[in-house]
């Protein structure tokens, strides 16, 4: 399956207007296990189908014109989860990094990954690091990969680091501001999301862009992940576009 953006990007077709579309969108992938369970499949088989949507996930976000993806690929708790099926996840990772990488380059995408490197086997390092290379210079799509991610160690990052800048006397205390915290996490210099969609009926962030969620909206699907495709796409983001964000203020017809 291809994951190549039409070079004509198109809004869904219940929406007029591309303005209201969200530049971000985060999805929490959630549902592959309980697929295949409802199947009477094993669990690595709902990974697989849940690949699949991604690329539709993907190609479908670079053809109505959506600036930045984001997925929530694999906290750092997933670790706990069974030897097995971390082992079949990260083969998982591996193929689609040799599969889809050139495509996605060939379309323009941009790779960013997001999370912690420090404990990473050589390997998945090695290739998260090849596909950020590659496309680094890329102008199209964003594709945001949270691996080995949690927002609460994000956060303690960026505190670190922004500590360290007081200690050396680069930064004052009193002079730290919101942008510098956002500026010092691993999203800095992107966009906050505009929209979470989180399938599989839970409803729940799990340690996942909690400073950037503050304004975000929240689209919630009773699908799982696997079953995700192009018409629940436009469904999230018709539900999005039928909103009205105030960011805490008021609108004009309240006034």
């Amino acid at each position: 399956m291809s994951v190549s953006p039409d070079r004509h990007p198109q809004v869904p077709a219940a929406e007029s207007s591309s303005a209201k579309l969200p530049r971000h969108v985060a999805f929490i992938m959630d549902g592959n296990g309980r697929w295949a369970t409802a199947r009477g499949l094993p669990r690595t088989e709902g990974h697989r189908q849940g690949l699949e949507a991604l690329r539709r996930t993907i190609r479908h976000a670079g053809k109505i014109g959506i600036e930045v993806i984001t997925i929530y690929s694999f906290s750092s708790e997933n670790w706990s989860r069974p030897e097995t099926e971390v082992s079949f996840l990260m083969g998982l990772l591996r193929r689609f990094v040799q599969r889809d990488l050139s495509e996605l380059h060939e379309a323009n995408t941009r790779i960013r990954i997001i999370g912690s490197r420090s404990d990473l086997e050589p390997g998945i390092a090695s290739l998260l690091q090849e596909a950020e290379d590659l496309t680094r210079n890329n102008t199209g799509l964003n594709l945001v990969v949270a691996f080995n991610y949690g927002a609460r160690a994000e956060i303690l990052r960026a505190t670190r680091a922004l500590a360290q800048k007081v200690l050396s006397g680069d930064l004052k205390p009193d002079d730290i501001t919101e942008a510098d915290i956002s500026e010092a996490l691993d999203t800095g210099g992107l966009p906050d999301p505009d929209l979470i969609i989180r399938t599989s009926g839970e409803m729940r962030l799990s340690n996942f862009l909690l400073w950037q969620a503050a304004y975000s909206e929240f689209y919630f699907c009773e699908q799982h992940w696997p079953d995700f495709d192009e018409a629940a796409f436009e469904k999230a983001l018709n539900n999005f576009c039928s909103r009205e964000r105030r960011y805490g203020g008021l609108d004009a017809k309240a006034l």
